[in-house]
């Protein structure tokens, strides 16, 4: 089998990566791309290479280690994603028709990549004529005369979208009190709703407003496999270096932000203090540590109940780490700590249920990860909350709330609400959906 190599060109970095990645993305250079930020490195992936895809129940991730291990290329970076149902197919619970016909986990080996750290920015590209083509397309600002994608405006209009409950949220999550004051093992559980937005979105434009006003932990902007998003994801699943060290950072209790110092400063001492959001800390921080000690060593919580701003709300914050086992791999990390204990619950496996039957339909990318993983073994995958989706000709908004035995539904609903306003803000419309609203 011939193996391809990544050509690279080297270049000085002369806008703001954020105004990159939207106009790489914008300029229908390739119809499948994602846009990834992590930390101070940004990377904009276009075009397939090579694909994976998982359709069907898994029990491991296996498959993925082998379709890595033959791929034609070398220094290769994959991006992808993996639906919140991944989870409970790794769990072996029980699965539906519906779960069934949804992918699990889409990954790309991509054409291009671009990744802006710093003042410094790398191309790359197997093919001569594709990397040509991106060093006019990123250099076409300093080009007289050359075409350039515009860059997304700040919005001007906003999308008006109703984030209190339509539905029965409060009373899905009265029904699931009853199951955690019962005598079975689910001691917590994340239900979530959706909220539909009525017009169609420029998702590029929505995620350049959306960052700005955002304060998120890692940051992403796909159209891949099938769906668009644009999210804010407040904490990762998995980061697992090429040294195999291996952290995660839950952050489970949630206040506002309001903008006022005063009452910020009121509403984290509330925090703090609040015995329903410690404990719902405390053992979300405990069943982190024992996914990671599957698969790790020395174990231990680095940083604990700290408190983290992220958007329109603050969390409380912990970060637990471990040392990978030399007979185990980040994939087997992944798959430990997947899905984040703050997107399902305590036990996962009957958390699974309840979330199944109260949601009433597959979560798909929402409390999913957006990942990358490169051929050093470092792996980043960001838990999908704070997000805004994309399927088809349908745009909807998703937020959960983490319910325990203390849970109020009105909280509760509340919480949904107060995390839906990091997104609903800076939604922007089409330019047919202005047009024609």
């Amino acid at each position: 089998m011939t193996t391809a190599d990544y050509r690279e060109i080297r270049l000085h970095l002369t806008e703001e990566p954020l105004t990159l990645m939207a106009r790489l993305a914008r300029s229908g250079l390739y119809d499948q791309y994602a846009v990834y930020e992590n930390g101070p490195e940004w990377s904009y992936a276009g075009g397939t290479l090579a694909a994976f895809r998982l359709t069907r129940d898994a029990r491991d991730l296996s498959a993925v280690e082998q379709w890595l291990a033959a791929l034609p290329v070398t220094g290769w970076r994959v991006y992808g994603w993996a639906a919140f149902e991944l989870g409970a197919a790794l769990a072996g619970a029980r699965t539906s028709a519906a779960d069934g016909e949804q992918a699990l986990l889409h990954l790309v080996v991509p054409a291009v990549e671009v990744r802006a750290t710093g003042d410094r920015l790398l191309l790359r590209a197997t093919d001569p004529d594709h990397l040509d083509g991106l060093l006019r397309l990123v250099r076409a600002p300093e080009t007289p005369g050359a075409p350039v994608s515009p860059v997304p405006p700040e919005p001007t209009g906003r999308v008006d979208v109703v984030l209190d409950d339509t539905g029965d949220y409060r009373d899905a999550v009265a029904t699931a009190l009853d199951d955690l004051r019962g005598p079975g093992p689910l001691a917590k559980v994340i239900l979530s709703r959706r909220v539909p937005v009525p017009v169609p979105l420029d998702l590029t434009a929505t995620y350049v407003a959306g960052r700005r006003a955002n304060t998120p932990a890692r940051s992403f902007l796909l159209n891949l496999g099938g769906i668009g998003a644009a999210g804010f994801s407040p904490e990762t699943v998995a980061e697992v270096t090429g040294d195999r060290r291996v952290v995660s950072r839950p952050l489970p209790g949630t206040r506002a932000r309001t903008g006022s110092p005063d009452e910020d400063a009121r509403l984290r001492a509330d925090l703090l203090s609040d015995p329903k959001e410690v404990h719902e800390h405390a053992i979300s921080v405990k069943l982190a540590l024992e996914d990671l000690a599957l698969v790790c060593d020395d174990t231990c919580t680095t940083e604990y109940m700290t408190v983290a701003e992220r958007g329109t709300v603050q969390h409380l914050a912990s970060t637990v780490v471990g040392r990978l086992r030399a007979d185990r791999t980040p994939w087997q990390a992944f798959a430990a700590l997947f899905p984040a204990v703050t997107a399902t619950g305590i036990p996962k496996t009957p958390a699974y249920d309840v979330i199944r039957a109260l949601e009433g339909r597959p979560r798909g990318l929402y409390g999913g990860a957006v990942l990358t993983y490169d051929v050093s073994g470092a792996l980043d995958a960001a838990l999908v909350l704070r997000s805004v989706f994309r399927q088809g000709e349908h745009c909807w908004l998703q937020a959960g709330a983490g319910i325990v035995r203390q849970s109020q539904p009105a909280r509760e609903h509340e919480e949904t609400c107060e995390k839906l306003r990091s997104v609903a803000g800076y939604l922007v419309p089409t330019a047919t959906a202005t047009a024609t609203g």
